[in-house]
């Protein structure tokens, strides 16, 4: 179980990263950020699919929501931007 936990919480990090670069990109179209802002209080929000007073499943649901809608996000930017993040990624 922790091993799952640890490899989600991997992955929603290196998802984290490449939508920051991203975001910080000129040509980023606006919906982007705008999906970000939504994402972020989404986060926030007191409002759960599952209630975060649950333990592990209550943040593991915000976890998968997170990391779909961003993967989701990032699926969708233009070519120009998506080549120039994966070549700043691919940078140590």
């Amino acid at each position: 179980m922790w091993k799952r936990l640890s490899m989600l919480w991997l992955l929603v990090k290196g998802y984290a990263r490449r939508l920051w670069f991203a975001l910080r990109h000129p040509q980023a179209p606006g919906w982007l950020k705008a999906g970000s802002v939504l994402l972020l209080l989404y986060l926030l929000s007191p409002i759960d699919i599952v209630p975060d007073w649950i333990p592990l499943l209550g943040v593991v649901d915000d976890l998968v929501v997170i990391s779909f809608v961003v993967r989701w996000m990032l699926q969708r930017l233009p070519a120009q931007v998506r080549a120039d993040v994966d070549q700043r990624m691919a940078r140590p």
